[in-house]
């Protein structure tokens, strides 16, 4: 039986939480003062034992990967001190003669260009090392393990560069088993937006019964010995249940049960996001701009950045994790970095067959907006969002200085920030209109 990569003990934070000073916390404090009336939940017990560190059970990473060590995320600084990014001046309908030209990308950027005047924190690029073992087993996994995709899906699989995304959005990652258990979640979600909502004969007809069917190898079944079997080989039946079925068992031998049911809660919301945006593409309606934003809180990006701990290999304890302080950080994170993915992916979708709704879509659509001051409006939204989760999560971070509750703000922040960076640089998956 191979011998499982050790985690490292639970006292070894990243260098950044190490560092966070109680200056920095006096500042938090202080500006927790003027907002602590919208985080809600109990006072925090600072008390709260942290648990023991995560060991995954697969393979270790052979030879010269070994050696390579998350990389230190950014200290919460940034979040604790607000706004303080690249395109922090906010584009306000303003005459496009005004507006300023996309930035060239930093040497720290692969490629790809910003939207002008998106608030964002630019980081370096994803270890490379680590990018390439990563996306050397989930190749592997998808093609040998759940047999995901044919072969002329192979260049869109490669060009989604998940590797990439999730050694970006995790930097605190142990080691590469940690990051594979968000990289194979990423990609079965995907495979199930994919075949059953979008690009890959999805369709909203009928979309309810392949969702719960699905789930079901997230959120298993216990019925009858007749009916079990039966259950059991649907798992089996189609792309989508195989790729959820084998990650969340990779899933649930590293997390707890707490977190494994917290992610089956989070992939619930997810589903219900897209069966509300089914019924309107059914309908052929295109809801109200607060209407399609409440679809986004849920048909979003939030099953992600809520493993974390998971990925880092520790536990936010359940408690923590449920306050509604918490709540409200972990829903705002992904509400910003949904609607990035609404603005990158907008030319995108405006090729793509049918009408897709994105916030851009919907504002010009309810307040008779042109397309290109309706996607200057969604980046006044996205950045709006953005400074609520920013000053939220330093509110809480103050009022609850907890070691796993600190760290797990560093790698939700990290997540966001390593988020708009794939979408920023996946040049074969997006591009900007031409609004400036």
């Amino acid at each position: 039986m191979p011998t499982p990569e050790p985690a490292p003990p639970q006292s070894s934070l990243p260098a950044a939480a190490a560092h966070f000073g109680a200056h920095v916390l006096a500042e938090a404090a202080a500006r927790a003062c003027d907002i602590k009336a919208v985080t809600g939940g109990p006072p925090c017990a600072p008390s709260v034992p942290s648990p023991p560190a995560i060991s995954v059970p697969t393979p270790p990473l052979p030879d010269a990967p070994t050696a390579v060590g998350p990389t230190p995320i950014p200290d919460l600084a940034r979040i604790l001190h607000g706004p303080s990014g690249l395109g922090t001046a906010a584009l306000r309908l303003i005459p496009r003669e005004q507006l300023p030209t996309p930035s060239e990308p930093s040497a720290a950027t692969a490629q790809g260009r910003t939207i002008p005047g998106l608030y964002y924190h630019q980081v370096a690029e994803p270890d490379p090392v680590r990018v390439e073992e990563v996306s050397r087993r989930i190749k592997s996994w998808a093609l040998d393990e759940v047999s995901l995709y044919p072969a002329d899906w192979e260049e869109q699989f490669d060009g989604f560069s998940v590797g990439r995304y999730m050694v970006g959005c995790h930097p605190d990652a142990p080691t590469i088993d940690h990051l594979m258990i968000a990289t194979r979640l990423m990609v079965a979600e995907n495979a199930v937006d994919d075949c059953y909502c979008e690009d890959h004969g999805g369709s909203p007809v009928g979309l309810g019964e392949r969702l719960l069917l699905a789930h079901t190898a997230l959120d298993p079944v216990y019925t009858t010995q007749e009916y079990q079997a039966q259950w059991a080989k649907s798992l089996h039946a189609d792309a989508p249940r195989r790729a959820y079925r084998s990650a969340m068992d990779y899933f649930g031998q590293a997390a707890s049960s707490s977190q494994t049911d917290r992610f089956r809660h989070d992939m619930a919301r997810l589903h219900l996001g897209y069966l509300a945006e089914a019924a309107w593409a059914q309908m052929d309606h295109v809801p109200e701009v607060w209407e399609y934003l409440a679809m986004r809180q849920f048909n979003n990006f939030r099953p992600c950045p809520t493993i974390t701990d998971t990925v880092g290999g520790y536990e936010l304890p359940a408690d923590l994790h449920a306050q509604a302080a918490m709540q409200k950080v972990i829903a705002l994170a992904g509400n910003a970095t949904t609607i990035v993915n609404d603005l990158y992916s907008y030319t995108k979708e405006l090729d793509a067959p049918g009408r897709h709704l994105n916030l851009p879509v919907v504002i010009a659509e309810r307040e008779g907006l042109s397309d290109r001051d309706a996607y200057l409006k969604s980046i006044e939204v996205h950045n709006d969002l953005m400074h609520d989760f920013e000053s939220n999560a330093a509110a809480l971070a103050a009022d609850c200085p907890v070691p796993t509750v600190r760290r797990f703000l560093q790698g939700v922040a990290a997540w966001v920030d390593g988020n708009h960076h794939w979408h920023q640089t996946n040049t074969y998956r997006y591009s900007l209109p031409d609004f400036w």
